[in-house]
């Protein structure tokens, strides 16, 4: 995949990879198809080079000094730098931030079923945002609003642990848990 002109060769959206006519440098070091250093030339001998080969010419890392540009096929660098991103993608766990809501009235039934809840989300390995909702005057009392948070505290005991403190913003008090890694 010989490209001879510079509007033929697109730049990947991820990391500004130049290739052929888009490098600037005056000299490179280039590396062969095999992975062994060719020498570092001038950037015509270079793009000639790898044109003899049949191949592109791609920086490859630009910040070094001179910049070390490769002979490879480019559509082929894409491809593979794209299935690395996808398999690092693949790999990466995902924590969701869940949230359950108390009054500081809340019955004791409506309690254990918001617990249970929160007992499926930490198993499942999310995050579980804790949140007292104060209304009028029940502002007044926001010590009730504390001992909520201490009864789910106290009842998940060794299944929790904090992650952020009880803290009020404005007519909520909020706490954040996260399951406690058991030890195997």
């Amino acid at each position: 995949m010989n490209l001879s002109n510079a509007e033929e060769c697109p730049i990947t959206s991820v990391k500004r990879t130049r290739c052929n006519k888009q490098i600037r440098a005056q000299e490179v070091r280039v590396i062969g198809e095999d992975g062994k250093q060719v020498g570092i030339l001038p950037l015509a001998e270079a793009l000639q080079y790898a044109e003899s080969q049949g191949v592109d010419l791609v920086e490859v890392s630009p910040e070094a000094s001179p910049p070390v540009c490769r002979v490879m096929d480019f559509g082929k660098y894409k491809y593979e730098l794209q299935k690395k991103q996808q398999e690092g993608r693949k790999k990466q766990t995902l924590i969701q931030l869940k949230e359950i809501k108390f009054r500081p009235k809340t019955d004791d039934h409506d309690f254990e079923t918001k617990l249970k809840h929160i007992r499926r989300f930490l198993e499942a390995g999310d995050k579980c945002k804790v949140t007292v909702a104060f209304r009028g005057r029940e502002m007044m009392h926001r010590d009730r609003g504390e001992m909520v948070l201490k009864r789910v505290l106290e009842e998940l005991g060794e299944e929790a642990k904090i992650d952020q403190q009880p803290s009020m913003e404005g007519r909520t008090m909020n706490m954040v848990l996260s399951a406690v890694e058991k030890k195997k």
